[in-house]
């Protein structure tokens, strides 16, 4: 018995305040799979005759569905259904607070209505993100009393579609009944049509980028036979690109180093022939002056 109340524990969905909806969902298929939904939904209705083996099965599992209800609830809600002598007090009492009464109900019954009219797909949106949006309202008027059917929505859901969807809106309306097309199977139709028109949409953009990339090339060679170089004023390049510039630049560099070369090697000569000179007046004189010293030595 502890490993059941555990096991209950770990699932139970948790009643917070602003979730009621969700939570009242799971709660009921809980009790259904527990066999206590007819006890917590009608309460517990003893025949007069009934055994009292009977009487005790139904208290038991009355007090085991107010169990659960206890622990699903966050502390301040508890506290407000403490008091509560059977299950279906509890939850009654769960639905008044938060469903609100008739006049609540109403106002947002007719909230919810004129949000459902002006729905409308974005174009932001994918298809799932949009009937996710529809279901969800769609849920919250049924739960607020609405009793909306399907084939409503199913139409909604056509009208509200965005312009790229006109084709295949047309073709469903010719070749569905709409009254017996139920939402998910136009949930899929829906879907492939986005995933063909994804598909074309890639391969136009591609297609493009190619158009759009040869004319540009075809586009600069035009431009390029319509230009006239400042340098040697033929068409079909700048001056910047020019082969004459290029060559002419090159032999002015070739002629200009020839130049300085041989002004070069004309400068090393003339101090060659320079030195020279010094050194042969510099031995010359030493000559005359060994000479004269000698005449005076013999004189």
């Amino acid at each position: 018995m502890a490993t059941n109340n555990s096991l209950y524990q770990t699932q139970l969905p948790r009643l917070n305040g602003k979730n009621y909806h969700h939570w009242s969902i799971q709660m009921k298929v809980l009790y259904e799979s527990l066999d206590l939904w007819s006890v917590v939904d009608k309460g517990i209705s003893q025949p007069e005759n009934s055994a009292a083996q009977q009487e005790k099965e139904l208290e038991k599992k009355d007090k085991k569905a107010l169990f659960l209800i206890y622990q699903s609830v966050d502390d301040p809600i508890f506290e407000r259904i403490s008091g509560s002598k059977s299950s279906k007090e509890a939850l009654d009492a769960l639905y008044n607070t938060y469903r609100g009464q008739d006049r609540v109900k109403v106002v947002r019954l007719q909230t919810l209505r004129c949000e459902f009219d002006g729905l409308r797909m974005k174009e932001s949106e994918t298809i799932e993100e949009f009937y996710n949006r529809v279901i969800v309202l769609m849920n919250q008027m049924r739960l607020n009393g609405e009793d909306i059917e399907e084939k409503r929505v199913v139409q909604k859901i056509l009208r509200s579609l965005t312009r790229k969807f006109e084709y295949v809106v047309v073709a469903v309306e010719e070749s569905k009944d709409l009254s017996t097309l139920s939402l998910e199977n136009l949930l899929g139709i829906l879907q492939s049509h986005e995933f063909h028109m994804k598909n074309f949409d890639d391969d136009t953009t591609e297609k493009a980028f190619q158009v759009s990339t040869g004319a540009k090339r075809k586009e600069h060679v035009k431009s390029l036979s319509e230009t006239q170089c400042y340098y040697c004023h033929r068409y079909g390049h700048i001056m910047k690109y020019c082969k004459k510039k290029k060559e002419d630049e090159s032999a002015d560099a070739n002629f200009n180093y020839e130049k300085e070369t041989k002004e070069g090697d004309t400068v090393f000569m003339a101090l060659e022939d320079l030195e020279n000179f010094v050194d042969d007046e510099w031995h010359d004189d030493d000559d005359v002056l060994v000479k004269t010293n000698k005449v005076m030595d013999d004189e």
